[in-house]
C-alpha cells in the first residue's frame, strides 16, 4: 500500500502523522503488506534538512520504501531504505528508467500515458528494475509530473502537492478567431468540462500488463473514502486471484465488488492500446456513478423515470444528471421524489446515474485472514501450542478424559476459534493423548499464544 507522509507528498491534504503511520506499518506488516510512503514533491533549498530527517524517521518506524520525485535527495545522507521513482519523474522512456536504475532506484512508477508496447519496450531494455503501473483511478490531462497550469495561474504547483485542479473546471471552446465552436448538435461548447478526463480502468488488461513486464499494479486512492478503497481493492483482488490463484490469504467479504458503485467518473484504458474514445466527460468532473436509466419527465421535485432492469432505488440514494446532483426522498413505481426542484425542459429524456447506493455502501465489509496451522502437543510437564510461527508451552496437570472423543473435539474446536485476530485456522493437529482440559483454560492458552 502507498500512503502520504506528514509532509512533502504530492497531495498536501493527504498527509498522515508519524504516529498514525507507525500503527499502519504494524498492522500492514501483520498481513505481509509493504508500506510505501510518498515523499514525492520538488523541494526548496530550505526544506531538504527536514525532508532527510523525515526519511530517517520513516525508516525507523519500519516503512518499506520511499516514493520520491526530487532526485537531489539522493545527494544527502539517506537511510538504507528502498527508493521508488514517483510517476512525477515522468518515467516514459527506457533511457529514463535505466538512468533511475543506475541511481539506485529499485522500482519505477511508470507514467500513466504509456501504451502497452511502450511498457514492454522499457521492460525489455531495463529488465533488472521493478515496473509499477497505474491501473485505476483519477487521471491528469497532462503528462505525469509535467503539468504547470496550476503553478502558472494560481501559484500552486502540482509538483509540490498543491494542484488547484484546473482540469476539473468548466471552459468555453473558441476557435482562432475567438468564435464559439459548435458541438454535433449545433450548440455552442460553453462552460463544459473540456479537460476533465474519465477515470482509468485497466481491469480487463491485467494479464497483458503482467506479460509486458509490470510487477506491481497501482490504484490511485488518495483523498478517497474507505468505501472506495474497500470496493476497488476487492474488485482488483478478484481479478488477480483469477490470474494468480496461489494467493495465501483468505478474503471474507459481504458484497460483490463493482467499480461503478463508488467514486466513478466513467472509464477509459487511456492510451494502453492507442487513443480510444471517449477519454473525457464534458458534462461533469464529479462522480457520476452507475448508469441506471433515463428521465422521462421532470416536474419540480418529482421525476418520472425509466430504470434499467434490476435497478432498485432506495431513500437516500444519490442521483446525477450531468453535473447536477440530488438525493432520493421517496420512490413509488417509476416516480421518484427528490430533494431539489428541476426544470422540465432541461432534464427530460437525458441519462440518469446513481453515484450513491446506500444499500451497497452498508454492505461494504471485507476481512483478510491469514491461514495458519495449529499444533497441540503433549510435553513432559504439560502441553505445547503452536499457532503459525508462534509457540508457547504450559505446565498443567494431566487428567485423563472420561470421553476421549469429546475431549479431542473440544481441544480442536476451541483452539481453532481465532475470533477477531488476523488469522484463520487452516489445520488443527493434535499430538497428545485425550485429556480433560477446561474450555476456559484452552481459550487462555490460545489467546496467550496468538498475541
Amino acid at each position: 500500500m502507498y500512503i502520504g507522509a506528514p509532509a512533502y507528498g504530492a497531495r498536501q491534504a493527504a498527509g498522515n502523522s508519524l504516529e498514525d503511520l507507525a500503527e499502519v506499518v504494524r498492522y500492514a506488516h501483520t498481513y505481509g503488506v509493504q508500506v510505501l510512503v510518498t515523499l514525492n514533491t520538488l523541494l526548496h533549498d530550505d526544506e531538504y534538512a527536514d525532508a532527510i530527517a523525515l526519511a530517517h524517521a520513516l525508516y525507523q518506524i519500519g516503512v518499506d520504501a520511499l516514493i520520491i520525485q526530487d532526485l537531489h535527495l539522493l545527494d544527502f545522507d539517506l537511510p538504507p531504505i528502498r527508493f521508488h521513482a514517483s510517476t512525477q519523474c515522468d518515467n516514459r522512456t527506457p533511457e529514463q528508467v535505466a538512468r533511475l536504475r543506475d541511481m539506485g532506484f529499485k522500482r519505477v512508477v511508470l507514467a500513466r500515458e504509456l501504451g502497452i508496447n511502450e511498457i514492454r519496450a522499457i521492460h525489455e531494455a531495463v529488465p533488472d528494475i521493478e515496473l509499477e503501473a497505474f491501473v485505476h483511478g483519477a487521471l491528469c490531462v497532462s503528462y505525469s509530473g509535467r503539468c504547470y497550469i496550476s503553478e502558472v495561474l494560481a501559484n500552486r504547483s502540482a509538483n509540490r502537492g498543491a494542484c488547484a485542479q484546473f482540469c476539473r473546471m468548466a471552459y468555453d471552446l473558441l476557435d482562432e478567431s475567438m468564435n464559439e465552436v459548435l458541438d454535433e448538435h449545433g450548440e455552442p461548447i460553453h462552460q463544459r468540462y473540456l479537460l476533465s478526463l474519465q477515470d482509468m480502468d485497466r481491469s480487463a488488461y491485467l494479464q497483458e500488463l503482467i506479460d509486458a513486464g509490470v510487477t506491481t499494479f497501482k490504484i490511485e486512492g488518495r483523498l478517497k473514502d474507505a468505501e472506495y478503497v474497500t470496493n476497488i481493492v476487492a474488485y482488483y483482488r478478484e481479478k488477480l486471484d483469477a490470474i494468480i490463484p496461489s494467493f495465501h490469504h483468505s478474503i471474507i467479504r459481504s458484497f460483490t465488488p463493482n467499480p461503478e458503485k463508488t467514486f466513478h467518473r466513467g472509464a477509459t484504458d487511456y492510451f494502453l492500446h492507442g487513443r480510444t474514445k471517449p477519454m473525457a466527460n464534458w458534462e461533469t468532473p464529479k462522480s457520476t456513478g452507475e448508469y441506471i436509466g433515463e428521465v422521462i419527465e421532470a416536474k419540480g421535485n418529482t421525476l418520472r423515470v425509466r430504470l434499467e432492469p434490476d435497478i432498485v432505488l432506495h431513500n437516500g440514494d444519490g442521483l446525477t444528471i450531468g453535473a447536477e446532483g440530488f438525493n432520493v426522498n421517496g420512490v413509488e413505481g417509476n416516480i421518484v421524489k427528490i430533494n431539489k426542484a428541476l426544470l422540465e425542459s432541461r432534464y427530460t429524456g437525458i441519462p440518469l446515474y446513481r453515484n450513491l447506493d446506500v444499500e451497497f455502501t452498508k454492505s461494504l465489509h471485507s476481512e483478510r485472514r491469514i491461514p495458519v496451522d495449529i499444533l497441540f502437543s503433549e510435553t513432559e510437564n504439560g502441553f505445547s501450542l503452536r499457532i503459525g510461527d508462534k509457540e508457547q508451552t504450559f505446565d498443567y496437570v494431566k487428567e485423563p478424559a472420561k470421553n476421549e472423543a469429546k475431549a479431542l473435539e473440544t481441544i480442536r474446536v476451541q483452539l481453532s476459534k481465532l475470533g477477531d485476530t488476523p488469522y484463520i485456522a487452516r489445520e488443527v493437529r493434535i499430538e497428545s493423548q485425550p485429556y480433560f482440559i477446561p474450555i476456559s483454560v484452552l481459550n487462555e492458552w490460545r489467546r496467550n499464544t496468538i498475541i
